[in-house]
């Protein structure tokens, strides 16, 4: 991420939007189970709001500096965050009882890793558990947050049938200003 980007993530208005409106409108009415992994928590502001909510939550992060400074920070809590690439968990298949990713789908580089990444999280689901998340959609303020930063959207429009390509069942997408929200489930 570039420096403004990191900046407005670890923002205290970051922080309120995530607590206050992201996290309720993608989990609240979804039972993630008592053992959740968390892709891409970046500085961990989604990791403090999920962790209110779950028993257990592992945070997978690619950048170190990141994963270093969130495992750091959270030492001692019911917070495990492994450094680490989440289009190649390295956890067994059926080991988590429900999964998110939060605004994080756009920031891996290509359509082709965000399917792997989508492929891995259903591995490592148990069956009938929940994959929940959400993504940003265009705006010109998002354009910019983005510059000289990795940006590969995710059509809202297509991203069902991408989850069904992953593994998934039972997929839905719901859009609303900036942004959308997506829920399936592992099957069995």
């Amino acid at each position: 991420m570039n420096r403004f980007h990191r900046w407005y993530c670890c923002s205290r208005g970051w922080a309120h939007e995530v607590e206050g409106t992201l996290v309720p409108w993608v989990v609240d009415d979804v039972d993630l189970g008592d053992d959740v992994i968390e892709i891409g928590p970046g500085p961990g502001m989604t990791t403090d709001a999920l962790r209110r909510r779950v028993a257990r939550l592992t945070s997978v992060e690619i950048d170190e500096r990141l994963a270093s400074r969130l495992a750091a920070r959270l030492a001692g809590t019911n917070v495990t965050v492994v450094h680490g690439d989440a289009t190649q968990l390295p956890f067994a298949a059926g080991t988590f009882s429900g999964a998110t990713a939060m605004t994080m789908l756009h920031h891996v580089p290509s359509a082709v890793l965000q399917d792997r990444l989508l492929a891995e999280v259903c591995r490592v689901l148990r069956p009938g558990a929940v994959f929940t998340g959400s993504d940003s959609r265009w705006s010109r303020r998002f354009q910019l947050y983005h510059l000289f930063d990795t940006m590969t959207l995710v059509d809202p429009e297509r991203f069902a049938d991408r989850l069904l390509d992953a593994g998934f069942v039972g997929p839905q997408v719901d859009t609303a200003r900036g942004r959308f929200r997506f829920r399936a489930l592992r099957p069995g």
